[in-house]
């Protein structure tokens, strides 16, 4: 038959051995279409998720991707295995844009390290500290962070550690970079001439000996190449001046600032390095090769029991698998939860010292060198997960600050490119630092309560807020800042707003909802905060269904106790001042509100799901004002969220509602447990009525749980009354005893005082009749004399 245009194009292809497949002859006849049906059969009716399809299929057959600009484009290399270690094709698509953060200024050691491992031409971007590098990476402002994890003289940098748990980043390089410290002056200032020195008191104890040789007096700022840019600014401590002053930094912050370095390698000691890791948000496991030295980092908490860390480490020891490196720290708060709550799980029914978890649990970090993807390495972290409650791997990376996959096509691309002006390369802010830059959100608050209250003293100090209500709540927002609007001015409410929070009680949100003007929220962001997703995510879908132009996002933010807190202070004041109508915040208690959002919101989580979303970076923003207060976001279906979330909330202030203030008096001295008790029966006590009723009536599982609470507390009932009857009747028993003992005793003592007791007396009288019986017998036959 006729070549047609695509079997010509494979066939050239095939010719030029830029396609491959191990599936044979036939398979490449129509490659594309067969793997197309595949995919369609593993996805559609298999139910397999894309990207797991996807990166599964990648080793199968490499096509050589066509390069798009100046886009570097890899050679195919041919797979001779199917092995997990086989290497898929990639090509990489943002190498001339390759943004990677560090922790300080321009010209810090982190900086040079990152040039060191990925060329001098890398877009550099300082950060003032670490947790902001975590938070640009997992922000996709920048692609990578090169951050510092251990110090061979000063140790590991813990904060680094908790991080890595705190963001779900993976380690996709390391390396080991040299720290030499120079000596940096104004350029025409001579060695001699030097009086002070100034740098980071960590440096400058490395350079003890060197600095007390030459008379020089060291004084301590913030930062290494941060001294060497107050020189140049002429910012200097007391006494200091550029003339009399070196700054102790690397030869890179010299470089930066235009300073002279009168001396390199000043330090005391030669063996200080320092371990910089690379975290990125996709892991380069697929691309670690057979001929690749890789290393495994893995953090895991064990059970409190004997023998269990020699149990840990025999997993990895009896494989002949080299352990680098082993450190323990302290869980943080979120871990432990969910410890606690895979501990309940585990041991559902138990007794409650079993399920108790120690109060100082500790993680393990743990290095190994080799591939996750080994047959060793991967019988080993099985049989690790058998003994430990948690493991999570933080990545497998090549050692010895080798590259591979985009990271390293990205850097091959970079060694060819030309860069007219250095300071493209490094930076020091991202679009997200200025708040100028980003124009702040308008959000409208329906239904001002006392949780739209507290968002609203957070949410206004970076953006504009306004409230709507059916009662007066002029005070209270004019008091947070926030701009009151009555509910028959609900057109001008909605006028310019990007963001419409939806904090009415359950019960009314669907009345809510349908006395909306649909026209006036084209184009808006509708939020809602309920405490149940599934039935406000039906509602709205079925509102705005021919809207599509209405973004819907449905949110549960668990803030907890906090809120309440704050609000019940508000509420005493407001009291005190002789307030009358409703909750009034005096400037002073909403600063105080403002704060405890901001500082007491540390961990705790807010639930979201994007329900139909558009306008994904306004969704951002404001899911961001929530990650900038520290809050645990996460993303979960609504049916999971109820499922889970919903129904522990339901049970909470259920008990919180049966725990009234009569049953928790205030009492002078108050254990943990009790405590606890008191800030459940308080947190349920600021919220209405009408929040719990939306609770119950709207959560399919909420008749189980007062039926399953009803039952558990008429069988602890039974439970006590039998236990109770149980002692009644053994003391019973014991009384009755203890009676008929008396009684027989009594007259045991009166037969004795009488001269006998007759059974005894029976006894020996039969005993003496039988003997002289014996002995009359004997007699008789004359054989024994008997006296």
């Amino acid at each position: 038959p006729k070549e047609t245009r695509m079997t010509r194009r494979i066939r050239t292809r095939r010719e030029s051995s830029a396609e491959w497949s191990p599936l044979g002859d036939k398979t490449r006849k129509h490659p594309s279409f067969l793997l197309g049906i595949l995919l369609v059969l593993l996805v559609r009716k298999l139910n397999f998720p894309v990207a797991v399809v996807v990166e599964a299929f990648a080793p199968l057959t490499i096509v050589r991707q066509k390069a798009v600009g100046p886009r570097l484009t890899t050679p195919t290399t041919s797979i001779q295995s199917a092995s997990p270690y086989t290497a898929p094709a990639f090509s990489s698509s943002t190498a001339l844009g390759l943004r990677v953060a560090y922790q300080g200024v321009p010209g810090a050691y982190s900086e040079k390290s990152t040039r060191e491992l990925l060329g001098e031409n890398v877009i550099a971007i300082g950060r003032p500290d670490f947790e902001s590098c975590f938070q640009a990476v997992a922000s996709m402002e920048v692609d990578y962070a090169c951050l510092p994890i251990e110090n061979s003289l000063g140790g590991s940098i813990h904060e680094n550690y908790d991080l890595m748990l705190r963001y779900d980043l993976t380690i996709c390089a390391e390396h080991e970079f040299r720290v030499q410290h120079c000596v940096l002056t104004k350029k025409g200032v001579k060695l001699g001439d030097v009086k002070y020195a100034i740098s980071h008191p960590q440096a400058l104890a490395q350079c003890d000996n060197y600095l007390r040789g030459l008379g020089i007096r060291p004084i301590p700022t913030y930062d290494t190449a941060g001294s060497a840019k107050m020189i140049i600014e002429n910012d200097l401590p007391e006494n200091c001046t550029p003339e009399n002053t070196c700054a102790i930094a690397s030869d890179l912050a010299g470089r930066t600032y235009g300073l002279n370095c009168l001396a390199k390698g000043v330090e005391d000691d030669d063996s200080n390095f320092t371990r910089f890791l690379l975290l990125g948000r996709k892991g380069v496991t697929q691309y670690l090769t057979q001929n690749v030295p890789a290393k495994t980092s893995v953090v895991f908490t064990l059970p409190n029991a004997a023998g269990a860390l020699y149990k840990a480490l025999a997993c990895f020891s009896l494989r002949d698998i080299d352990c680098s490196k082993i450190e323990s720290r302290p869980t943080s708060v979120s871990l432990l939860n969910y410890l606690k709550f895979r501990s309940q799980q585990k041991k559902n029914g138990s007794k409650r010292e079993e399920l108790s978890v120690p109060r100082f649990r500790y993680c393990f970090y743990l290095d190994f060198l080799d591939g996750k993807l080994s047959s060793n390495s991967e019988s080993a972290l099985a049989n690790l997960r058998e003994f430990t409650d948690y493991v999570r791997i933080l990545g497998s990376y090549p050692r010895e600050s080798r590259l591979v996959g985009p990271v390293a096509a990205a850097v091959e691309e970079l060694k060819t490119a030309v860069v007219e002006d250095p300071t493209e390369i490094s930076l020091m802010e991202l679009p997200s630092d200025s708040e100028d830059g980003e124009t702040p959100l308008s959000i409208g608050i329906l239904g001002f309560g006392a949780f739209g209250q507290f968002l609203a003293a957070q949410m206004a100090r970076k953006h504009r807020v306004s409230c709507l209500d059916k009662l007066d709540k002029s005070v209270e927002a004019r008091n947070v800042g926030a701009d009151y609007y009555p509910s028959f001015e609900m057109t001008r409410f909605l006028k310019d707003l990007d963001v419409v929070i939806l904090a009415v009680p359950m019960i009314d949100l669907e009345e809510t909802i349908v006395a909306l003007p649909v026209d006036k929220l084209a184009g808006k962001l509708l939020v809602d905060v309920s405490p149940l997703n599934q039935h406000p995510k039906s509602i709205l879908l079925r509102a705005f269904a021919s809207h599509p132009e209405i973004d819907i996002l449905v949110t549960n933010p668990m803030l907890g106790p906090t809120a309440r807190r704050a609000q019940a202070s508000a509420i005493t004041a407001s009291a005190i001042n002789g307030s009358k109508g409703g909750v009034v915040l005096t400037p002073s208690n909403a600063e105080a509100l403002a704060e405890a959002a901001s500082s007491r919101w540390d961990g705790r989580p807010v639930v979201y799901e994007r329900v139909r979303v558009a306008n994904i970076p306004r969704c951002d923003r404001y899911l961001k004002i929530f990650e900038k207060a520290r809050c645990q976001v996460i993303e979960m279906g609504s049916d999971q969220h109820d499922a889970t979330t919903g129904d522990a909330e339901f049970v909470t202030h259920m008990v919180g509602r049966l725990l009234d203030q009569d049953l928790l008096p205030p009492t002078p001295v108050m254990s943990k447990e009790y405590e606890a008790l008191m800030e459940v029966a308080e947190m349920t006590a600021g919220d209405s009525f009408d929040l719990f009723f939306g609770m119950f009536k709207y959560n399919e599982r909420a008749q189980e749980h007062l039926t399953a609470m009803r039952e558990n507390l008429a069988s602890l009932e039974r439970q006590l009354a039998a236990r109770e009857a149980y002692l009644m009747a053994r003391e019973e028993m014991r009384n009755n005893d203890r009676q008929r003992l008396l009684v027989e005793t009594r007259l045991l003592l009166q037969e004795l005082a009488k001269g006998g007791i007759p059974e005894i007396q029976s006894e020996h009288d039969s005993e003496v009749a039988k003997h002289d019986k014996q002995t009359t017998e004997i007699e008789g036959e004359g054989d024994i004399s008997i006296n």
